[in-house]
């Protein structure tokens, strides 16, 4: 890697699946209030709503987390839509 193309505030960082707990290891210059223990050491902690090990492309799996509650939205304006009727 080259010297010098990376900015000041590059550092190690902790990703955690919000969907499933996974939680893993990279570089990042992201900024975070918060610090979790990881492998023995503490890091800045960033929360994502999916990642490779929840997203149902790389699981296999058809079924997908839904954290927004978007479906439930749904539902709720068809049931209102179908009672109008």
């Amino acid at each position: 890697m080259k010297k010098g193309i990376h900015p000041d505030n590059y550092r190690p960082v902790i990703f955690k699946d919000m969907s499933n707990g996974d939680m893993f290891l990279s570089r990042s210059t992201a900024k975070s209030n918060e610090t979790e223990m990881f492998e023995g050491q503490e890091y800045p902690l960033i929360k994502i709503e999916i990642s490779s090990t929840s997203h149902p492309f790389y699981t296999g799996k058809a079924k997908l987390v839904d954290t927004a509650g978007r479906v439930d939205k749904f539902m709720n304006r068809w049931a209102v839509m179908k009672n109008k009727k």
